[in-house]
């Protein structure tokens, strides 16, 4: 496809993976894409201005305090002027500087100043990589809506090999080129994530380990795939995507209140939460002191959220459950499917290590009446666009 008529702005910091930047620009370039160019001082160090200058046909913007180009605003003109934001290669140093939200440079500001979407594509020592910090910066602006491109594996400059190289400059091409091509959904999609609380007291609930972040990266993904979110959030800390509509529950009863009075108004629901099955009949307005060596609790059952607004007669949405188990997968999920008359339902297995609850990772299966299909061990922001993508699929299908 042609990129004619699109708008990026290519950050480059300091690391000897900068040596790439003119080959990434000339082949945007080759798809007729308008690039401007904007340098640390770092970056600097490793490749000159005009060099970019000569492959880009365009000045190079280095500075935030550049009085000629500051006459104008410069550094808001840029972050207005992009269609898309790309920084290749991505240091462990601004990467944590755009995570703290800093604008002491003429990039971090742009990072700042713009509403385009921002891509980073880590370049790093392996170690500095794996770091805990680098992680959870990496992590935070995911949350925050941010592209994550790489890295790499591989050998290093310095000898190491690992996890913190570039990807080569026709990947970071392809996934410029797969951001413009992403389809812009007329879509309402309705979600609900994270776990709920049962208060039993003032100061004790029942709850489970859910962390929202299976949930949080549907979210991304449907609005990064142009539909319109709104996401009912159990309580977590986590950031909520640019851009979606967050409604922030605390008990079953808060989020099926929430879903019913929304699902009708949206074409898809995903049920994600992990939403507590049972309550305490009775909540005790003081703290329960420990009196007795037993307690007992006396529980009811919880309104079942997903069941009730597949039931809607009028304006039903296109019902996604989830299906966390720890053996037999397949046939609680059917039965699932089957009981609550859902479209499509999405099972993993908490029983096995590095997926599902509070994991990074996870693995799903999706079922549906007729099939079903395996979505293999991901991450979770990327597993998610898979699972976005699958159901819009079904869900086009269905109408």
């Amino acid at each position: 496809m042609t990129l004619a008529n699109k708008k990026v702005v290519l950050g480059i910091t300091g690391g000897i993976a900068a040596y790439k930047c003119p080959e990434i620009v000339r082949r945007l370039k080759d798809l007729q894409c308008d690039v401007r160019v904007v340098m640390t001082a770092g970056a600097k160090e490793f490749i000159t201005p005009l060099t970019l200058q000569a492959v880009s046909g365009n000045p190079v913007s280095d500075s935030l305090l550049d009085p000629a180009a500051e006459a104008s605003m410069g550094h808001i003109e840029l972050a207005k002027w992009a269609d898309l934001v790309v920084i290749a290669p991505a240091s462990a140093d601004v990467i944590a500087k755009i995570n703290a939200g800093m604008a002491n440079d003429l990039l971090t500001t742009i990072c700042l100043a713009t509403s385009a979407p921002i891509a980073i594509a880590p370049a790093m020592n392996q170690q500095m990589y794996a770091a805990k910090a680098t992680q959870r910066n990496l992590a935070c602006l995911e949350q925050m809506g941010m592209y994550i491109w790489g890295p790499a594996s591989g050998e290093q400059a310095c000898g190491d090999v690992g996890k913190g190289r570039l990807l080569e400059p026709m990947e970071i091409v392809e996934r410029v080129t797969n951001h413009f091509a992403a389809p812009s959904l007329d879509l309402n999609i309705l979600i609900t994530a994270g776990p709920t609380r049962e208060a039993i007291d003032p100061v004790r609930y029942i709850s489970n380990h859910s962390s929202g972040k299976m949930g949080f990266a549907i979210a991304q993904a449907a609005k990064q795939l142009g539909a319109n979110v709104t996401l009912i959030a159990g309580p977590v800390s986590l950031t909520t995507p640019n851009g979606v509509n967050r409604l922030d529950v605390v008990s079953a009863s808060d989020m099926h209140k929430q879903a019913i009075i929304h699902a009708p108004t949206h074409d898809i629901f995903i049920a994600c939460a992990a939403v507590a099955d049972y309550r305490p009949a009775a909540i005790s307005d003081q703290k329960i002191k420990k009196n007795d060596d037993d307690m007992v609790v006396s529980m009811i059952k919880n309104p079942d959220i997903l069941a009730d607004v597949s039931a809607l007669e009028e304006q039903r949405p296109f019902c996604v459950g989830f299906a966390a188990e720890t053996q037999d997968v397949e046939t609680y999920a059917r039965g699932k499917l089957q009981r609550k008359k859902l479209d499509m339902i999405a099972a993993n297995n908490v029983s096995i290590a590095g997926q599902g609850f509070n994991s990074d990772s996870n693995a799903l299966t999706l079922y549906w009446p007729q099939g079903k299909l395996d979505l293999p061990l991901a991450d979770k922001q990327e597993l998610a666009k898979q699972l976005v993508v699958e159901i819009i699929k079904h869900y086009n299908q269905a109408q």
